[in-house]
């Protein structure tokens, strides 16, 4: 196989010192951080789905732009905010501080080592407000490019037409179709009778209003919003697609790699993008 015909490496942690140094040194070097959760999942899937579909996608996406821009997929973050699933047991979670400080260090070595850009490829629904809030606060602070995308979020209508039961849930039949393509043997098919008998308790509160709600309220019983018994591998290699598209088309749109607005900055609101403010005529 010769070099222009193999895969370019883009797993952080299989590389050296050297090849992520050389890879910040040849300019607008962009890392991806799959972030997701350590939480339950019903009786029939492991803890680490969240986790495990992020990097799926961030791995599968990076190869694709590999050859066109420097890019390197950090190990995934395997702890997300998922106190909501601590009834169940089998979850480990952090706080939005303790969170927030974990991407606070990550930002701080990214630029410190000369990475220029980063991307976020969020699994898990529960990290996504202190995760965007996080990115957006982050980026002023440190001048970096970071972007955060969800693309179960994303394509929320685009995968539940693919799927034959409701729309993505959680231990559901989209999470499980997935998790069948890309780790078959940890999913137990024989419990996917028990994580259907699952009920959904009406808990949501009214438009408008936010409050925390744990999903021993919301799936009493199993812990799971969906039926996965029409799941199928066929079905997960459809949607790890969708979710690579997603993420590509991320990266490779120019208006997400903006250099952030410095808006914290001494006097910046006495002027506008292109100068200073025309004097007042009062």
């Amino acid at each position: 196989m010769t070099e222009t015909n193999a895969k370019r490496e883009v797993e952080w942690a299989r590389m050296t010192a050297p090849e992520l140094k050389a890879l910040a040194m040849s300019g607008k070097a962009l890392a991806i951080l799959p972030a997701g959760a350590l939480e339950q999942h019903g009786p029939h899937l492991p803890v680490i789905v969240d986790t495990a579909s992020a990097n799926a996608a961030s791995l599968a996406a990076a190869q694709e732009v590999a050859a066109d821009m420097p890019v390197a997929v950090l190990p995934p973050l395997w702890m997300g905010m998922s106190e909501h699933h601590l009834p169940f047991g089998g979850t480990i979670s952090l706080d939005y501080a303790a969170y927030r400080a974990v991407l606070a260090a990550i930002v701080r070595s990214l630029k410190a080592i000369g990475f220029a850009r980063l991307l976020i490829v969020n699994g898990h629904g529960g990290n996504i407000e202190g995760l965007n809030l996080s990115a957006r606060e982050l980026a002023v602070e440190h001048d970096m490019p970071i972007a955060t995308i969800m693309p179960w979020m994303n394509a929320r209508a685009e995968i539940t037409a693919l799927m034959e039961s409701a729309a993505p849930g959680h231990a559901c039949e989209g999470e499980t179709s997935l998790m069948l393509a890309i780790a078959g043997d940890l999913v137990r098919t024989e419990k996917f009778e028990e994580a259907a008998s699952s009920t959904i308790a009406p808990t949501n509160a009214p438009p408008g209003i936010s409050r925390f709600y744990s999903f021993a309220e919301r799936a009493p019983q199993t812990g799971v919003m969906g039926d996965p018994r029409k799941a199928t591998a066929a079905k997960g290699e459809a949607v790890l697609a969708i979710h690579k598209r997603l993420v590509v088309e991320a990266i490779r749109n120019e208006r997400v790699w903006s250099q952030p607005d410095a808006v914290w900055q001494e006097g910046r609101g006495l002027r506008t993008q292109d100068g200073p403010l025309a004097p007042s005529k009062s």
